[in-house]
């Protein structure tokens, strides 16, 4: 399994908002390794707690700015958003039986969910923005 890389396919115009998604990316990075190096448990929950915290944060604040702006595409934006929460619950739910198969499929899902939703989905929605501040 190897980490999931930035890319410049990534960036969707906003130094701040690839920042955020760069730190998504770490966290996604970290707590799959913590599950191969077979860290102790609160560990692995404590990456887990950390990436889901993280990433709901993130939503949230993007949800608050698409109905701030009125965004036409907003539900489906946020349907998104809620594909990835579901598979990272089904993920965290399997890690303790079959952490392996728990890493591999936090990298793969996340690595495909990341380049479709940052290059569809929030390119769109940061280009309808425009400059604005994400934070």
């Amino acid at each position: 399994m190897a980490p999931i890389a930035w890319k410049p396919e990534y960036s969707v115009g906003n130094p701040a908002v690839d920042h955020e998604h760069q730190e998504l990316i770490d966290l996604v990075n970290s707590t799959a390794a913590a599950i191969l190096d077979r860290r102790p448990d609160a560990d692995i929950q404590r990456g887990f707690g950390d990436l889901f915290r993280a990433i709901s944060a993130h939503f949230a604040l993007e949800e608050q700015q698409m109905r701030a702006h009125g965004y036409d595409q907003t539900d489906q934006h946020k349907a998104d958003h809620e594909r990835l929460l579901d598979e990272l619950r089904d993920i965290m739910d399997g890690a303790g039986a079959h952490p392996q198969t728990a890493a591999d499929r936090l990298v793969e899902a996340l690595e495909a969910w990341f380049a479709n939703h940052f290059r569809v989905h929030d390119s769109r929605l940061h280009l309808r923005l425009g400059p604005h501040d994400h934070g």
